[in-house]
């Protein structure tokens, strides 16, 4: 059978960001631990005429050109996302329309009509959902079909001003191309899978009682000096219902329903979740590589050992190597070297050391995350990620996160900087993980192919990433609160917002042009 996987990725991110140094001294912050703690450096802000369609869209055209691709023959373009535009229709069909508008000319009118699309949602592991639909959709079609399929990944990373993860911050789209006898990556059809229904992050629709906001109305209008009046909450509660033209059922149950870009989350329970999820997903993945004869545990090195690099979702750049000490430890508990980890930092926790109660589950996983800490700190597992890791880290400490993007964005920078370090990386594996909080992970690996050098020469994403306007804070909250309605850059060569429900369209309908 012909192998499939990627042949191609294209990226796209904001000409806009906020360095973390002004970041750090805009929110009183202690840009040392930002920087040298989470290895931040940059966040990239989409600017007034960006938003995740163009971003994905701008994605598409970049590797549609590069690869002199016929519309007509793709079959479909799957969208991750967790910054959906609307309810109902699909963001991928905006990111459908701006490509036609793009390539009508020459491909003739309504070019895609035949091509697939739809918005896949698990928050940052969206898109790797996408791509493993799409890698079974070309590889069922055989190599005679020779099935094109395109992967966008979209998002704008956002949180609310002040929070506590405001400094993780980052926009960007991409595209990936997938088919068969792939010049960058085969993907084996191998995936470990781990899926829990919990509550680390999530952006839930919400109500606010409608005396909350008239309240915080004439609050604000006793602060520009208007004198507030007893009763008037209440009189004004009275006659809305009466007053409306719109939404009657809304005013009627006095609650405003409204959804926010931004997320609901618990830190620390996040990171938990996504340890735990890649580790059990890795146990899933070894078993299956066992089963399927692909790895012999007893004659084969251990597969971390195999992967060359070690791609992982990154909502912060020190992420993976921060989570992946228990996969590191899972993998070589029976090695001769972990007898001398555990010599050196001591033994470690196991939850049926501790209560079978709330509390003692409270107690191993704090247990858990110092032992956690005290792998990463070893000689070992420094070494482990100096050679595996630190390359996929560079271009997030520039960009921050991109939700469903970051594990691309991950890959993209270790195989450019292994093409400029010159590093032969042809037929070696590269271990993939996945992570989506809800929560899943899926754990997978690509084997580099010959042509791999040609399709890294063309990324220059270091170069571009060096030609970004850099943003004061005054435009910076201006861009985060979407007050700020002119562009910061004019848009040039890429395609641009224009309007939402400008005269003559439906309410909230957007309109996008491609901008020479």
């Amino acid at each position: 059978m012909a192998s499939v996987g990627i042949d191609d990725i294209a990226i796209y991110f904001p000409k806009l960001y906020f360095d973390m140094k002004d970041f750090a001294e805009f929110r009183g912050a202690d840009f040392g631990k930002l920087n040298k703690g989470l290895g931040l450096t940059a966040m990239a802000i989409p600017d007034a005429h960006e938003d995740t369609a163009t971003m994905g869209a701008n994605a598409c055209a970049r590797l549609i050109d590069r690869n002199q691709l016929d519309p007509r023959k793709i079959g479909r373009i799957y969208l991750g996302t967790e910054s959906a535009l609307d309810g109902a229709k699909p963001t991928a069909t905006y990111i459908m329309d701006m490509l036609e508008q793009r390539y009508d000319d020459t491909y003739g009118k309504e070019c895609f009509r035949n091509c697939d699309v739809v918005d896949l949602t698990f928050a940052c592991i969206g898109a790797v959902d996408a791509m493993h639909n799409t890698l079974d959709w070309v590889a069922r079609g055989g190599e005679e079909q020779d099935r094109v399929g395109i992967v966008v990944f979209a998002d704008n990373a956002k949180y609310d001003l002040g929070s506590s993860g405001e400094y993780t911050q980052g926009a960007g789209g991409g595209a990936i191309l997938i088919r068969h006898n792939p010049r960058l990556f085969e993907i084996p059809d191998n995936w470990g899978v781990s899926t829990m229904p919990v509550h680390d992050f999530f952006k839930p629709r919400r109500e606010v009682e409608m005396k909350t906001v008239v309240e915080n109305v004439l609050d604000l209008a006793e602060e520009a000096g208007e004198p507030k009046k007893e009763g008037l909450v209440e009189k004004i509660l009275a006659i809305l219902p009466k007053s409306s033209k719109k939404d009657d059922i809304m005013f009627e149950s006095h609650t405003l329903k409204i959804h926010k870009d931004t997320p609901v989350f618990d830190g620390a329970f996040s990171n938990r979740c996504y340890s735990e999820s890649v580790k059990t997903a890795f146990v899933d993945f070894r078993q299956k590589a066992i089963n399927s004869g692909r790895y012999n545990p007893e004659n084969d090195e251990i597969l971390t050992e195999q992967w060359n690099r070690i791609i992982v979702h990154l909502p912060y750049a020190f992420q993976g190597k921060r989570m992946f000490p228990d996969v590191f430890r899972h993998d070589r508990r029976h090695l001769p070297m972990w007898e001398k980890i555990v010599s050196e930092i001591g033994p470690e926790p196991f939850p049926e050391d501790f209560e079978d109660s709330a509390e003692g589950i409270e107690e191993f996983e704090k247990a858990n995350d110092s032992y956690r800490r005290l792998i990463s700190k070893t000689d070992e597992f420094k070494q482990f990620v100096d050679r595996r890791i630190e390359k996929t880290q560079r271009a997030s400490s520039l960009i921050g996160n991109q939700y469903t993007g970051s594990i691309f964005l991950a890959l993209m920078s270790t195989v450019e900087s292994d093409y400029l370090d010159g590093t032969d990386m042809e037929g070696k594996r590269v271990g993939l993980c996945g992570y989506g909080s809800g929560a899943k992970a899926k754990v997978f690996e690509g084997i580099v192919q010959p042509q791999w050098k040609e399709i890294a020469s063309r990324f220059s994403l270091f170069e571009r990433l060096s030609s970004r306007t850099s943003l004061d804070k005054d435009i910076y909250e201006r861009l985060h609160r979407g007050s700020q309605k002119d562009s910061v850059v004019s848009p040039t060569k890429e395609f641009a917002l224009v309007g939402i429900g400008r005269e003559g369209n439906l309410e909230g309908q957007r309109e996008y042009i491609w901008v020479e």
